[in-house]
């Protein structure tokens, strides 16, 4: 079921938590929305999923407006942060609340949901504990079980509210992955709010990126990083340096330096305005040299931090354009031969810039 949400605006008091946000979110995608805390991301899914009403706009679940429905019409399941099992309910009765307390003549017999929540507990790899309390369950599985009682009704849109929020980051990835595999399987029309860019990245179909209760951009997880249309989105999604400076004919010139720094444009950019300037670059598009090295132009600076990171090494650096963090293999960076203190020539292989405002 394809979900299209139209002109929705939502205000608490003072604060407006949903600006004009219209999006469409296609059958059986993953989708992620991403923002800063505070930013409209949890109250258009709860919008979504009658859990609030907007005051402006609508909502359609496969092409029917659900203005009028509450959130136990609309079909949809949805799984909080923190779990919200019923810690007085062993796991299986957990599953099947959902189906017990429909509707006499919509509810299944009781055989029927036996095997339905046996079924959604060898789903989500949790078929053993089922005689089990919640207070027996890693945060983890209790997440898995939360996630199977909302698929108990067979909702036909999943939303997910920071589902992995609460745990820790190895069991967040964990569970992330294994999210990704059991979208693939159901292929049901899923949202999911999160603040971890890199689980957006990782699992998701598409990217909403949110900021003031308005949409920044949208797109695949490799479109919106490798092509963010506002300066916001590209410091938002990922590390990123930010340069100030000026666009000229030569290209664009850092404060303190002096001379231009080459521009990578793709296809699509909007052409910027000469002028005062910020520029973009991340930490992996930096390259390090000698400072004696003659051969390269780029901006001087030296070396202050060097972090190692497994496979990886992060160069922290001070020089002419402020303080600049790169990332390099561990085989490059032992090719420098670099202490800490000494002087680099920084070199951008590419710079996304925007016009001052």
């Amino acid at each position: 079921m394809g979900i299209t949400v139209r002109n929705l605006h939502k205000r608490f008091g003072a604060f407006t938590a949903l600006d004009g946000v219209s999006l469409y979110f296609a059958r059986g995608e993953l989708n992620a929305l991403i923002g800063p805390s505070g930013c409209g991301k949890t109250t258009l899914l709860r919008v979504i999923a009658g859990l609030e009403t907007a005051d402006r706009g609508e909502v359609l679940l496969g092409g029917r407006d659900v203005g009028s429905l509450d959130a136990r019409e609309r079909q949809v399941g949805f799984v909080f942060q923190h779990y919200a099992l019923f810690r007085h309910m062993t796991v299986f009765e957990n599953v099947a609340f959902g189906l017990r307390v429909k509707p006499r003549r919509e509810r299944p017999s009781e055989a029927a949901i036996r095997a339905k929540v046996h079924e959604l507990l060898e789903l989500v790899q949790l078929d053993w504990v089922a005689d089990r309390y919640p207070s027996a369950l890693s945060g983890g599985q209790r997440q898995r079980i939360a996630l199977a009682r909302a698929l108990a009704v067979e909702p036909k849109v999943l939303l997910l509210d920071e589902p992995f929020g609460a745990l820790d980051a190895k069991v967040r990835k964990e569970l992330r992955g294994w999210l990704r595999r059991l979208h693939d399987e159901l292929a049901i029309t899923t949202i999911f709010v999160t603040h971890d860019q890199d689980e957006a990245l990782d699992v998701a179909d598409r990217i909403v990126v949110i900021n003031h209760g308005q949409v920044e951009q949208t797109g695949s997880p490799q479109e919106v990083y490798d092509h963010p249309r506002t300066p916001f989105v590209y410091g938002f999604l990922g590390a990123a340096n930010r340069l100030p400076g000026r666009l000229e004919p030569c290209g664009f010139v850092p404060e303190g330096a002096h001379a231009a720094l080459a521009l990578a444009r793709t296809a699509g950019d909007a052409p910027v305005a000469q002028g005062p300037a910020h520029a973009y670059v991340r930490p992996h598009d930096l390259r390090l040299y000698r400072h004696d090295d003659a051969a390269h132009d780029g901006l001087a600076a030296s070396v202050r931090r060097v972090i190692q990171l497994g496979a990886s090494v992060r160069v922290e650096l001070a020089g002419e354009a402020g303080q600049l963090e790169a990332e390099l293999t561990r085989d490059a960076w032992e090719a420098l031969a670099l202490a800490e203190g000494e002087r680099v020539t920084v070199v951008p292989r590419s710079l996304r810039v925007f016009a001052e405002h």
